[in-house]
């Protein structure tokens, strides 16, 4: 099975509006019963994504971790990092970074974000060519 691959082109081009949005999609796939894993380009992000979740909204909880190659205790837990994504994380993907994550199964979804700088829009059309190439089904949202 091929995965469904979204594309979420914001017009900010702030990074912080570009994690603020991800950290929405996270919280909405976390309450759909996904438990995703954020996949970053470095430890550095990875720890800014986990900075925002705490934060991002008032009264909202969402039990996440940096992925350093130790699974959570809990399994309902979102991971975020760098590292190559574990077992049992790999359903839903929020793509924050510039790898191309799995594109068979056991992935389902790619959630892919764009800000409206040049150099994310070119980087989101390399990407987008790729998963065309693959097969996959390909949506995307302006927002």
């Amino acid at each position: 099975m091929l995965a469904e691959v979204s594309f979420y082109v914001l017009a900010s081009q702030s990074q912080h509006e570009r994690q603020d949005f991800a950290c929405k999609l996270i919280e909405k796939a976390y309450r759909s019963g996904c438990f995703c894993y954020v996949l970053t380009d470095s430890a550095e992000q990875a720890k800014q994504v986990d900075q925002l979740l705490w934060t991002f909204r008032a009264g909202s909880f969402i039990p996440h971790q940096i992925y350093t190659g130790s699974l959570p205790e809990y399994k309902n837990t979102i991971l975020i990092g760098s590292e190559p994504i574990p077992d049992g994380w790999q359903a839903v993907v929020v793509n924050l970074s510039t790898l191309y994550p799995p594109t068979q199964s056991p992935t389902e979804r790619i959630l892919e974000i764009l800000d409206g700088s040049e150099a994310s829009k070119q980087a989101g059309r390399e990407r987008y060519r790729y998963y065309q190439q693959a097969g996959l089904n390909i949506t995307t949202h302006k927002m």
